[in-house]
């Protein structure tokens, strides 16, 4: 594949005064980055400039006048400069409302251009929660934020490694909401668009569903809860029903082990944490989290900002590299699909 017809894929930088401009950095450092996208960062330009100071990085940032401009190469870091933030009035891990806000932008910038076909996919560092409320917006995290952006209804939170995906019910809430959050429908939803991921962009073309009990054995036949009987089973039989390989609900303490054996091609989590630590059990430096459902391919790191270590320099940029693969790949694989 030539360069011109590499995936344009835009990175957003995250919060300032996290990771997320180091890790872009040591990641467009890489020269193997240009062989498989045409990389361009949406951010801030002191902001990657104290990146590239900090790594002594040989980068040359180059803002973009115009999308169209073709040389992506070793070397240079095209960027999309959209704040101006004083680098002398920010510490790292301390963002103010101003980086709050701009980590806002970046993502909307980036769901335009991706929308109008300026770039094929979007790749996001880390952003902070907090600091998004501290700017007075009441997003949970960037899945919400791009599901309103994109007018999304159905969407779904994938955790994805080599040897193990995870996609889940329900996503940022308390753990009591998850057994009032859980319904037939939203489970069969989640198995239905996890079955399409598979299909267009991981190139699986009979996937093997399972879906994770959300009580102890799976439930144990009704005695240690309902749930399993009463709404998972159900969504299951109606899954299958759509000629989707799927099957559960089967006991978690159990079901990881096997799916990361190749047993399923992914599987079905309730709640966050249920399929997250297992996931970031065996991927916790190399995972990406992608969101399925929207109309457009969002991969990210699948990490925070990382204050504790943010300016250091030791921060491991192999999630966004893996995220960027699987932003380039996805957009390939639909190419074959259409």
């Amino acid at each position: 594949m030539t360069e011109m017809n590499l995936p344009k894929v835009g990175i957003t930088m995250g919060d300032p005064t996290g990771i997320g401009p180091e890790i872009i950095v040591k990641v467009l450092s890489d020269k193997s980055t240009f062989r498989f996208c045409r990389p361009i960062v949406l951010g801030d330009k002191k902001i990657m400039e104290r990146a590239v100071t900090l790594l002594n990085a040989a980068l040359k940032i180059h803002e973009m006048e115009t999308l169209e401009e073709s040389e992506y190469k070793d070397g240079r870091l095209n960027l999309v400069s959209l704040s101006d933030i004083s680098v002398d009035e920010i510490a790292y891990g301390a963002p103010t409302q101003a980086c709050g806000r701009a980590m806002v932008r970046y993502i909307e910038e980036a769901v335009k251009l991706v929308s109008v076909g300026k770039i094929n996919a979007i790749t996001t560092a880390p952003i902070s929660k907090k600091a998004l409320f501290d700017a007075g917006y009441s997003y949970p995290g960037h899945t919400e934020l791009l599901a309103e952006l994109t007018g999304s209804r159905e969407y779904v939170m994938m955790l994805a490694g080599d040897k193990l995906k995870v996609a889940l019910v329900t996503i940022h809430c308390g753990l009591r909401e998850v057994f009032h959050l859980l319904a037939i429908d939203k489970i069969i939803t989640t198995i239905r668009i996890t079955h399409s991921a598979l299909v267009d962009f991981f190139g699986k073309e009979n996937p093997k569903i399972a879906v994770a009990g959300l009580n102890p054995h799976a439930g144990e036949g009704g005695l240690f809860g309902k749930e399993e009987e009463e709404i998972i089973l159900p969504a299951v039989k109606q899954a299958q029903q759509l000629g989707i390989g799927v099957e559960g609900p089967l006991p978690p303490d159990a079901l990881f082990y096997h799916a990361a054996k190749g047993a399923y091609d992914a599987v079905v989590s309730m709640y966050h944490d249920q399929g997250l630590i297992p996931l970031k059990l065996l991927h916790f430096e190399d995972a990406v989290n992608v969101t399925l459902g929207l109309p457009l391919i969002r991969t990210s790191v699948d990490h925070g900002t990382a204050y504790d270590i943010a300016g250091t320099g030791r921060a491991n940029p192999l999630s966004l590299l893996n995220a960027l693969k699987l932003a380039a790949g996805m957009v390939k694989q639909r190419a074959i699909k259409n």
